[in-house]
């Protein structure tokens, strides 16, 4: 199970931090990633983490969003910066099939809402 937490309403330029607990399966031992839907393109992908750490960013994101994992609390979080009217969506925390950054998601939480506006 994925649950994600503290969407909200922000102005642009503003900062939101996202977190996404898990529980079910071994949370170390895979990937984990952000997505969101993009008008017209199914979901984008924002972010990956694998088990020991490594990141990556969709260029859209990057040097504004950070992704950080707690394996010992299995916990996943999203800090969003410098955010932009664009970065509105609803914002999913999803399981990777492999601890591989770019390997397909197979489970996901119900998600949590970021409304940026001023």
């Amino acid at each position: 199970q994925l649950m994600e937490s503290g969407g909200d309403l922000a102005q642009p330029g503003g900062s939101l931090r996202l977190s996404c607990a898990a529980s079910g399966f071994t949370f170390n031992n895979y990937a984990m990633k952000w997505v969101r839907p993009a008008p017209g393109k199914g979901l984008e992908w924002v972010s990956s983490i694998i088990s020991g750490g490594s990141t990556h960013y969709a260029d859209s994101v990057k040097d504004r969003f950070t992704i950080a994992r707690d394996n010992a609390k299995n916990t996943l979080t999203l800090q969003l910066d410098s955010l932009k009217i664009e970065d509105t969506a609803i914002y999913y925390c999803a399981k990777s099939m492999r601890n591989d950054w770019n390997t397909a998601m197979d489970y996901w939480g119900k998600g949590t809402l970021v409304t940026v506006s001023s």
